[in-house]
C-alpha cells in the first residue's frame, strides 16, 4: 500500500510574532479603549451631571444605563451588518458614529436630550462587541486567537478606567461637558490609530470558482463580512448561536459573572465612604485604578487558555473571584483594595476566557453569538447589579457581597455544561 501524507498546511490567518499580528492586536486594542472610555465616560461626573440639570441622583444616573441599554439592545442588528458589510468595516462605522454623538453630547441642553444622546452613543458602540472578537477568531489562527482575544478583552478595562478618570479630571477643570469631550477626543485618537495600523483583512470569502459554484468552504459569516453564495440566513445563524452546545452556558457566564462584578463596583464607594473607612469622595473614586489588575487577567487568560483549556482557567476564575469577595468583608482598608484586586484579575480572566471561547466554537452565526454574550454581559451588569443594590439596602454590605458570592456559585454550577465539550465542527 501507498502511504498516504498529510497536505501541507496553506493557512493565511495570522500568527504570534509576525508584524501583522501585532498591528492587528493593538488596533483592535484601540477599539476596545475607544469603547469603553466613551461608554463609561458619565460615570465619575454624575454628580455634575445632576446639579447641572437640577435632576435626582438616580436621573443622573440613567445617562449610564441608557448607553449600556442600547449598546445591548444593537449589538444584533450589528452582527447583521457585520456578516453583511464586513467585520472591520463595521467597527470603523460604530466608533466613527460614536465619535460624532460624542461631539454632541455635551451640548444638551436639559436632561432629557442628554438621555437620548446617551443612548444613541451606545447604540452605536454595539458594533465594536458585535464584530471584534468574530474579527480576530477568523483572522488570526486558532493556535493565537485565545491570546490575541485575551489582549483586546485587556483593552477593555484600560479604557473603562482610563476613561473613568479623564473624566473626572476634566471635570474639575470646565464641568461635565468637558468630561465628555475629553473622552470624544481620546476616541477620535484612537479611531484614527484603528484605520491606520489594523492589516487588510487576509480571510475573505473566496470567490466562486469558474463553475459558478462556491469555493469550498466558503459560508455566510466569513470574514469578509458579505454573504457566501448558499451561505446561510440570519434566521440560520441567530440559530445556530442559541443551539451550539456549550454557547448558552458561556452566555451564563457573562449574565452571572459580571452580575456579581458590577454589584462590587456599584457598592464599593458606599462602603469606603461609611464607617469604618470614612473616606472622602475622590479618596474612594481611586478604586477605579484597581482595573489595572483587569488588564493583567485579560492579557493572561489567552495564555493559560491555550495551555491548560478554557475549561480549568473559567473555573479557576470563578474560584477567584469568591475568594475575592470574601476578602472584601474585611474592615481593614489594605486588605479591602487587596481583596478587589484579586476580585478585578479574576472577573476579566474569566471574562475573556468565556469571550475567546464563543468566537471558537460559534463556526456558524460567530457574529451572532457574540452578540448574544453581550447582550448576556450588559444584561447581567443592569439587571444584578440592580438587584444587588436592592439587598444592600436590605441587610448592608455583608448581604450584597453574599449576593455576589451566589452569582459566581451559580456560574460555576452552570459552567459544569462545559466540562466535556467536543471539539467545534
Amino acid at each position: 500500500m501507498t502511504a498516504t501524507t498529510s497536505p501541507p498546511d496553506h493557512d493565511a490567518r495570522l500568527r504570534a510574532g509576525t508584524a501583522a499580528y501585532r498591528r492587528t492586536v493593538a488596533a483592535m486594542v484601540a477599539v476596545a479603549v475607544a469603547t469603553f472610555a466613551q461608554l463609561w465616560s458619565v460615570q465619575p461626573v454624575l454628580p455634575a451631571i445632576a446639579d447641572g440639570f437640577g435632576s435626582t441622583a438616580s436621573q443622573a444616573a440613567l445617562t449610564v444605563s441608557v448607553a449600556t441599554g442600547g449598546l445591548a439592545g444593537f449589538t444584533l442588528v450589528w452582527s447583521g451588518a457585520a456578516d453583511r458589510f464586513g467585520r472591520a468595516r463595521v467597527i470603523a462605522v460604530s466608533l466613527a458614529l460614536t465619535t460624532l454623538l460624542g461631539c454632541v453630547t455635551p451640548l444638551a441642553g436639559d436632561l432629557w436630550a442628554l438621555l437620548a444622546l446617551r443612548a444613541l452613543q451606545g447604540a452605536a458602540l454595539g458594533g465594536v462587541p458585535a464584530a471584534a472578537v468574530a474579527y480576530l477568531s477568523e483572522e488570526v489562527h486558532p493556535a493565537d486567537a485565545a491570546r490575541a482575544t485575551g489582549l483586546y478583552i485587556a483593552g477593555n478595562p484600560l479604557g473603562g478606567m482610563g476613561g473613568r478618570l479623564l473624566a473626572g479630571f476634566a471635570a474639575d477643570l470646565g464641568g461635565w461637558q468637558w468630561g465628555i469631550a475629553a473622552n470624544t477626543l481620546l476616541g477620535l485618537v484612537c479611531l484614527v490609530v484603528f484605520v491606520l495600523v489594523l492589516p487588510r483583512p487576509r480571510r475573505a470569502v473566496e470567490a466562486a470558482p469558474p463553475s459558478g459554484r462556491p469555493a469550498e468552504g466558503a459560508r455566510g459569516d466569513g470574514p469578509g463580512g458579505a454573504k457566501a453564495p448558499g451561505g446561510p440566513g440570519m434566521g440560520r445563524r441567530l440559530a445556530a448561536a442559541l443551539t451550539t452546545r456549550g454557547l448558552p452556558a458561556l452566555y451564563a457566564q457573562a449574565l452571572l459573572l459580571m452580575g456579581a462584578f458590577m454589584t462590587v463596583y456599584n457598592l464599593l464607594g458606599f462602603r469606603l465612604m461609611g464607617e469604618p473607612f470614612g473616606l472622602s469622595q475622590s479618596a474612594a473614586s481611586l478604586l477605579f485604578l484597581s482595573y489595572t489588575a483587569g488588564m493583567l487577567g485579560s492579557a493572561v487568560a489567552g495564555h493559560l487558555s491555550g495551555r491548560w483549556g478554557g475549561y480549568p482557567v473559567l473555573i479557576a476564575a470563578t474560584a477567584l473571584m469568591a475568594a475575592g469577595l470574601g476578602g472584601l468583608l474585611t474592615t481593614a482598608l489594605a486588605g479591602l483594595m487587596a481583596a478587589l484586586l484579586v476580585l478585578t484579575f479574576a472577573f476579566f480572566c474569566a471574562h475573556a476566557t468565556a469571550s475567546a471561547w464563543v468566537g471558537a466554537r460559534a463556526v456558524t452565526g460567530r457574529a451572532q453569538a457574540m452578540a448574544l454574550y453581550t447582550l448576556a454581559y450588559y444584561l447581567g451588569s443592569s439587571l444584578f447589579g440592580w438587584c444587588g443594590g436592592l439587598v444592600y439596602d436590605a441587610v448592608g454590605w455583608g448581604g450584597a457581597v453574599a449576593f455576589a458570592a451566589g452569582l459566581c456559585a451559580v456560574a460555576a454550577l452552570v459552567g459544569l455544561r462545559l466540562r466535556r465539550l467536543p471539539p467545534a465542527a
